[in-house]
Order: structure tokens, then sequence, then C-alpha cells
């Protein structure tokens, strides 16, 4: 599994020309994203 996300993440890396730096923001905003999708659906 472990593996197997490595090469996952390599590839998004390629596919989107971003360092690791960039797909930690990338994966911060998103968590934000779907944070305030989650508190105006279910708890407002």
């Amino acid at each position: 599994m472990i593996n197997w996300h490595k090469r996952y993440i390599e590839y998004w890396k390629k596919k989107l020309n971003v360092s690791d730096y960039g797909v930690l923001w990338i994966s911060f905003f998103k968590g934000i994203f779907i944070g305030l999708l989650i508190y105006h659906f279910f708890i407002h």
C-alpha cells in the first residue's frame, strides 16, 4: 500500500509539474475545501 501511494504521488507530481512543496499546498487547500463543504451541507 505504501509503495502504491508513493507511485501515485509521483504520477500526479509529474502530471501537474509541481514539487513536493506544491503537492503539500494542493493538499492543504483541498482539505480546506472539503472541510467547508462538510460544514456547509452537514453542520450549517
